[in-house]
């Protein structure tokens, strides 16, 4: 069931190195972080040795300020040079790094803040970092740890030496990340991340996917407070040297086509984004010319469900600038890992397993389905195209239960998967009733319904998310996807949940978002969607709301909140496009 025959393992304090030590071993390489975007000219090229230096620096200034090894330090700003320094400063201090989520949207600012407030009073922070141009929205209240400004700890306004910081002993059980879930399905939980979690899930990301410091350079434009910006794109090259192009994710979403650009720029080999990002960089591409982009082995697309369509549509686009389809590389990975969970094999490109959909539904088993040469499965085919997602990665070990009782499920039968091995999180913290709900014996529950084809992964949904009609297990991404093409659609901007009715009985409703053109009829787009979904699963949507754009329910992150967005249809909150 592992990669090249590795064998689940758990933690082995005779192979441990603290991320201290890695941190620091890195800084003699010749590694380099360069930061792009953000208003600059010309990028700014920093070696991490000297990152390095003004970490230590940085956490000299936190224990100036009282923080021991041990404590949580709370991180509030955007995407910077000083951030990461921040971040590699509480590790340093002996302290646990709280990156804290920024809007992806600028909605309710009360409900930002109370979100903030509530995860840093949470997770019992000792400090509060923030940077100068996020402050004026913070208040301070009771209960509030001490605010410092983030420019006041940075080794120019404090004058300390990287030598007046105190490294504490090593110690693999003493937290180094306290990540919080991004709330997708449920109310945000502290995911603990000690010392021996982080390092082991970096050196199975690092043999995996193959990486070295000599030959690769990492593009990221992805957010830090996220598990994959944080440990997957930064964390990785900060503890190996390895080269970095780091970018904020509001560089990104202004013009999707940077992303693109600074890989060709730089000769990025390896980067990583959700499904969302893929498709808005193929939508770029169609605009530019002169870039290349051979240079890449590692085009990760995870976070999100992976549309085998939507990476069909990226490597098409492309390929004209000289883009590897065999880089392409769908992986899974969970905060509660740290990141990594399953890697493809590098250089194998996208899989798919083709199923029956009517038996995945009906039954919960993935029959294969052998298509004529040629033929793409549509939305009322009655196939299912799904793309595989690797195998798990050292350390770690993968199983499909049955979710009720827990039974070991055969391959191609769907269940919930479960995963064991030395990256998986203690639990969450201050939440003794979720960490043991979380766990089946040392077996991690993570929620997600798939199976196994020969080790290899494939994913089907979520189970909270699941849509129960007629005996049949209906999942909301086959009809975002659906809905996803129908013109006036934002696509990326549709959810579909369930809700119960008559004797208990589900049924679908459609949110979408659509931009408000003189071309856009309202009514015309209900239809169209009611139509698609009717087309897509053979059931017709209870309802269909059309929405503003920019109003859909999201995480921090980007992700699609079904149950936030059931709770403001219920309630009637939705902000209807008319």
């Amino acid at each position: 069931m592992l990669r090249n025959g590795v064998a689940y393992s758990a933690f082995d304090i005779n192979t441990w190195i603290s991320v201290t030590d890695r941190v620091a071993a890195a800084a003699r390489t010749n590694g380099t972080i360069t930061f792009v975007g953000g208003g600059r000219e010309l990028p700014e090229v920093v070696s991490w040795g000297q990152m390095h230096a003004d970490a230590c620096s940085f956490g000299a200034g936190l224990q100036s300020r009282g923080v021991l090894p041990g404590d949580h330090v709370a991180i509030l700003s955007p995407t910077s040079r000083d951030l990461i320094v921040a971040i590699q400063g509480c590790w340093m201090a002996g302290a646990a790094s709280m990156v804290l989520p920024l809007p992806m949207r600028m909605g309710s600012l009360e409900e930002f803040i109370s979100g903030t407030r509530g995860r840093i009073v949470h997770g019992e922070a000792q400090v509060l970092v923030i940077s100068d141009d996020l402050a004026p929205f913070y208040e301070v209240k009771p209960g509030d740890p001490p605010i410092v400004a983030l420019g006041d700890l940075m080794p120019r306004n404090t004058g300390l030496s990287p030598l007046d910081c105190k490294v504490p002993a090593p110690d693999p059980e003493r937290l180094v990340i306290l990540q919080y879930t991004s709330g997708s399905t449920s109310e945000p939980k502290g995911v603990m991340i000690p010392d021996k979690v982080l390092g082991s899930n970096l050196d199975a990301i690092q043999q995996a996917a193959a990486f070295t410091q000599e030959n690769d350079v990492f593009v990221s434009w992805l957010p830090l407070y996220h598990d994959m910006g944080l440990v997957g794109a930064l964390g990785l090259p900060m503890t190996t040297g390895m080269p970095l192009v780091q970018a904020a994710p509001q560089d990104f979403m202004a013009r999707p086509g940077n992303w693109m650009q600074w890989i060709s720029d730089f000769g990025g080999t390896a980067t990583a984004g959700p499904n969302f990002s893929w498709v808005l960089a193929t939508r770029a591409l169609k605009r530019m010319q002169g870039i290349d982009l051979s240079s890449m082995r590692i085009s990760l697309s995870g976070a999100e469900p992976v549309d085998p369509d939507a990476v069909d549509a990226f490597v098409a686009e492309a390929v004209r600038h000289g883009f590897r389809a065999q880089s392409m590389f769908p992986a899974f990975g969970m905060a509660e890992l740290a990141i990594g969970g399953t890697f493809p094999e590098p250089m194998s490109g996208m899989q798919c397993d083709t199923v029956d959909a009517v038996v995945l539904e009906r039954d919960g088993v993935a029959k294969p389905i052998e298509l004529p040469a040629g033929h793409v499965p549509g939305a009322n085919d009655g196939v299912r195209r799904l793309a595989k997602l690797g195998r798990a990665v050292p350390g770690l070990e993968l199983r499909i239960c049955a979710p009720d009782t827990g039974v070991e499920l055969p391959e191609r039968s769907v269940g919930e998967l479960e995963i064991r091995g030395s990256s998986v999180t203690t639990g969450y913290y201050r939440n003794p009733e979720a960490t043991a709900a979380m766990f089946r014996g040392e077996w991690l529950r993570t929620g997600d319904l798939g199976y196994l084809i020969d080790g290899q992964l494939v994913l089907c949904g979520r189970i909270k998310d699941v849509i129960i009609v007629g005996g049949r297990n209906v999942y909301p991404h086959d009809i975002e996807r659906a809905v996803n093409l129908v013109d006036g659609v934002r696509p990326g901007n549709v959810i579909a949940f369930g809700i119960g009715g008559y004797k208990g009985k589900e049924s679908v409703v459609v949110v979408a978002e659509t931009k408000l053109t003189e071309s856009v009829e309202i009514e015309s787009v209900r239809k169209a969607i009611h139509h698609r979904v009717l087309e897509c699963v053979g059931i017709p949507p209870r309802d269909v709301m059309v929405i503003r754009a920019g109003t859909l329910p999201k995480t921090s992150s980007g992700k699609l909140q079904r149950a936030k967005c059931a709770e403001q249809y219920l309630a009637e909150q939705l902000d209807l496009a008319n």
